[in-house]
């Protein structure tokens, strides 16, 4: 065995030069060996994407930002967002017709609002006109119905002029215009047995 401290174990050498401080325990130094080699940055970028993409669809902008946020390098994220692209893995005018099959008649969101819900999610215009144009106006008013028909049921206690102030608020949160707003509000008030209310006219 030799005596020179520089030999044989890294804690012993660690110790050396420290002067006899404690040697490091064995599991603090780091094994090269068992450490392995560094792991590929395209393997976990796109390992990343497919964790993302596991279960939803996602715009191509949020996989974008999401391997941004990993530090990803934008020359690898651009290869493989490209790549998955045209295996159809991401497809932003698939999501953005998705979306609005979930939102429009589950959260009864209008035109307006799915708009700029699909704007934050990065879809291009173009894209969010062309699948926005498929909405049927007639599925639009019914949801809107729904949302005041349901709201209503809450409002048995306030007079007529404060349900209406607060289902067309109701109705404008969720994107619907004043006009479509007002005339749903004032009809299911109707069929509720309550005075109708009209707009507030502009001075």
């Amino acid at each position: 065995m030799t005596s020179d401290p520089w030999r044989g174990d890294v804690a012993a050498g660690v110790a050396a030069w420290t002067r006899g401080s404690t040697p490091l325990p064995a599991e603090a130094v780091p094994d090269p060996v068992h450490q392995g080699p560094e792991a590929d940055p395209e393997a976990v970028a796109r390992k990343i994407l497919l964790d993302q993409l596991t279960g939803q669809a996602r715009s191509r902008k949020e996989l974008s930002d999401k391997l941004a946020k990993k530090l990803v390098p934008d020359e690898i994220a651009t290869r493989l967002l490209d790549r998955f692209e045209e295996v159809g893995l991401i497809d932003d005018d698939a999501f953005a017709r998705a979306w609005i099959a979930s939102r429009q008649p589950g959260k009864g969101l209008a035109r307006r609002a799915l708009a700029q819900e699909l704007r934050r999610k990065g879809i291009d215009d173009e894209i969010a006109k062309e699948a926005l144009d498929d909405i049927d106006p007639a599925d639009e008013e019914t949801a809107a119905r729904r949302l005041v028909q349901k709201k209503l049921r809450t409002l048995s206690r306030v007079d007529d002029a404060t349900a209406t102030r607060r289902l067309v608020g109701l109705l404008a949160r969720k994107g619907y215009g004043s006009g479509v707003a007002f005339t749903v509000v004032r009809e299911e008030l109707a069929a509720a047995g309550r005075d109708e209310v009209d707009p507030p006219t502009s001075r």
